[in-house]
C-alpha cells in the first residue's frame, strides 16, 4: 500500500512539497522522539498494524534525514527542496512560451511583490518557494485557529492557481 505522501507525490507535486513541509514541522514539534510520534500521531491513523508500522520506519527515515542535513531548527530537506527548484525551472520556461501560464502568473504577480516588500531584508527565495510558503503559511495560520490578514486569500488563491498549472506540467513531464 502507498503511503500518503507516495500518493501525493503521484497526485500533485506542490501539495506533496507542502505536505512534506508539514511532516517536518510535526517531527521538530515532538523533538525528533519516535516514541511520541508513535503514540500521538501514528497510533491515530486508520490504518492495519504493519501500515503503522511501515509508517513508523518512514517517519524514522525523515527524522534521520533531518539531522544529517542539519535542519533540526529549520529549513527543508534537501530533496524537497529540488523539487520546489525543479516548479521554478518550469516555471520560468513556460513564462517564455505558455501564453496560458503568463495569464495566470500576472494575477500572481502583485501579491508575489508585496511578499518580496514585506519580507524586507529576510531571504524569500525565488517566486515560487514565495508561493509554497504563503500558501503553508496559510495552512498554519488556519490549523491554530488565527485570523487570515485581509487579502491574503486572495493571494494565495492565485499562488494555488500558479501551483497548480506547474503541478500539472510536472506530472505531464514525470
Amino acid at each position: 500500500m502507498k503511503s500518503i505522501a507516495e500518493k501525493k507525490r503521484e497526485q500533485n507535486i506542490a501539495e506533496y512539497i507542502i505536505y512534506m513541509y508539514q511532516m517536518e514541522d510535526l517531527i521538530r514539534a515532538y523533538d525528533f522522539n519516535m516514541l511520541d510520534i508513535r503514540q500521538y500521531v501514528i497510533s491515530h491513523y486508520p490504518i492495519s498494524d504493519s501500515e503503522k508500522e511501515d509508517m513508523a520506519i518512514w517517519f524514522s527515515n525523515i527524522c534521520e534525514q533531518m539531522i544529517s542535513e542539519k535542519i533540526t531548527a529549520t529549513g527543508h530537506l534537501s530533496e524537497i527542496q529540488a523539487i520546489v527548484d525543479e516548479l521554478a525551472k518550469i516555471h520560468w520556461a513556460l513564462l517564455k512560451s505558455d501564453m496560458e501560464y503568463f495569464g495566470i502568473y500576472n494575477k500572481a504577480k502583485p501579491f508575489i511583490v508585496e511578499m518580496i516588500i514585506e519580507a524586507g531584508n529576510k531571504p524569500v527565495g525565488h517566486e515560487i518557494q514565495i508561493c509554497i510558503n504563503a500558501i503553508y503559511g496559510l495552512l498554519l495560520a488556519k490549523l491554530k485557529g488565527r485570523e487570515i490578514p485581509k487579502g491574503y486569500t486572495e493571494a494565495t488563491d492565485a499562488f494555488g492557481s500558479v501551483l497548480s498549472y506547474l503541478s500539472y506540467v510536472y506530472a505531464e513531464k514525470k
